[in-house]
């Protein structure tokens, strides 16, 4: 017997049911059915540029808890206080007020608040702890315990802001030395969901000197995250608000709105991310711009901690690339994709190009890059070889490196990921061929130059 049919949008984070009613003694069987059809009112919309993956991608669980338990929790720095703590918990099954603890042994820190009748109560407390960083990535056991229910959480605390052009880091001016990344397994294919895939990608980041990703273009699985914050890798995460999808519907906006709600709850005590984006390269629009808005504003709500982006539009005209997106004025940091030499121009004009910005904000270029098939050779000229991807990104790092309000980069992509925009036979084989590492794990030439440039801002911090 069907006892409960439930449809559940999103896909990319976390949802559960309560089936205490619906179990019985005995044997008990659960039924999950996944659709992977898109919607032209949906989030992403039908028209996308990575595939479209079906089946149960994300871990399945039976979690038991007590009928009073621990329902949710925010324990972070408090951005305007240093050596602050703040945060809130919230219980569940309660009806009255409940003591909870909050400890952190380590740092010898016990803390006893009190609930109201609803289980909620929020706090704001001293403590002395090593800051979390890419160069240092310390997480503290933090235990949150009333009588009835106790949770064990790895965090870090650090803080994360801009300063006029320059984004900081526990209080000090970093640069994002990053790569953008689908979720995508390479050598197996397939969708990146385990412990293991997440070690994989984040290893390969590392290796290219990375201290950030630009998870693309929908919410990655927990163990990126979870990985993330033990090997020191600042994050980008973002919803798969993408391209054209439908402005003015309400139902369209209501979706898009419970998939930021569900990536901000499910990652806001994730140290590693600092960065919320609600778009990727969307139209220009009095449509767009109120939607967006909304999400930003509602962003800031869940999580004043962290700093909002998206990929934004650049206007071109006699060489000179303005950022001046209106939406641009509600964002933290400035996203910008730019394929000067790819998608137009050539690679010899990229070094006539300028840049200027309206806005005294930090400027992230989000993606920029040219496909290669690994093992393609020719001259710098000839499109689709190693050499031509590897002379682009010279010609983009010398240009971008002369932006006075830049602020770190993640090039697309870094590795080969399929795409049924990509078709193109011997050569594409339904594979975006814009990764600096092949589907099968080959390094382009491209990998080396990025990674030497990364190498040289480690050292001129250093000095």
């Amino acid at each position: 017997m069907v006892k409960r049919l439930v449809l559940t949008p999103g896909g990319f984070t976390s949802f559960n049911f309560e089936i205490t009613s619906k179990v019985k003694d005995g044997e008990n069987f659960v039924v999950v059915k996944v659709d992977n059809k898109r919607q032209r009112d949906g989030v992403p919309t039908l028209n996308t540029d990575w595939w479209n993956y079906g089946g149960i991608t994300r871990d399945v669980n039976l979690v038991e808890v007590p009928e009073e338990f621990i329902d949710d929790y925010f324990i972070q720095l408090d951005p305007n206080k240093a050596n602050t703590i703040t945060g809130w918990i919230k219980l569940a099954g309660v009806t009255t007020a409940q003591n909870v603890k909050v400890k952190i042994p380590e740092a010898d820190i016990e803390k006893t608040f009190i609930t109201d009748n609803a289980g909620y109560c929020s706090f704001t407390f001293n403590a002395q702890l090593d800051y979390w960083s890419p160069e240092n990535p310390k997480l503290y056991d933090v235990i949150i315990e009333t009588d009835k229910d106790k949770i064990v959480d790895q965090i870090g605390f650090r803080k994360i802001e801009v300063d006029g052009t320059d984004i900081k880091l526990n209080g000090k001016s970093i640069f994002l030395r990053g790569i953008s990344m689908h979720e995508e397994y390479p050598i197996r294919g397939g969708r990146a969901y385990s412990i293991e895939d997440a070690e994989k990608l984040l290893s390969s980041a590392i290796e290219l000197g990375c201290n950030f990703v630009r998870l693309a273009h929908y919410p990655h699985n927990e163990h990126i995250i979870r990985m993330a914050d033990k090997m020191g890798m600042l994050v980008w995460s973002e919803i798969p608000v993408y391209w054209t999808i439908l402005w003015d519907n309400p139902d369209t906006y209501k979706l898009a709105s419970q998939q930021l709600s569900e990536m901000i709850n499910r990652d806001k005590n994730r140290a590693s991310v600092i960065i919320w984006s609600v778009a990727n390269e969307t139209p220009r629009g009095e449509s767009r711009l109120k939607f967006l808005t909304g999400l930003i504003t509602e962003a800031r709500k869940l999580d004043a901690t962290r700093l909002i982006s998206a990929a934004t539009e650049l206007t071109y005209k006699d060489k000179i690339i303005t950022v001046d997106d209106p939406l641009s004025e509600q964002l933290d940091v400035i996203g910008a994709n730019e394929y000067l030499g790819w998608y137009s121009y050539s690679i010899d004009e990229i070094k006539n190009f300028s840049w200027k910005t309206k806005f005294n904000k930090p400027l992230i270029i989000s993606e920029f890059g040219a496909d290669a098939k690994f093992g393609l050779h020719g001259d710098e000229q000839t499109r689709w070889t190693e050499e031509y991807q590897d002379a682009l990104y010279r010609e983009q790092i010398n240009m971008l490196s002369k932006v006075e309000f830049l602020s770190g980069m993640s090039p697309w992509i870094l590795y080969d990921f399929h795409s049924p925009r990509r078709p193109l036979p011997e050569i594409q084989d339904y594979y975006n061929r814009k990764g600096l590492i092949s589907n099968d794990g080959n390094k382009k030439q491209a990998f080396y130059t990025l990674q030497k440039f990364y190498k040289e801002k480690i050292l001129q911090l250093e000095r």
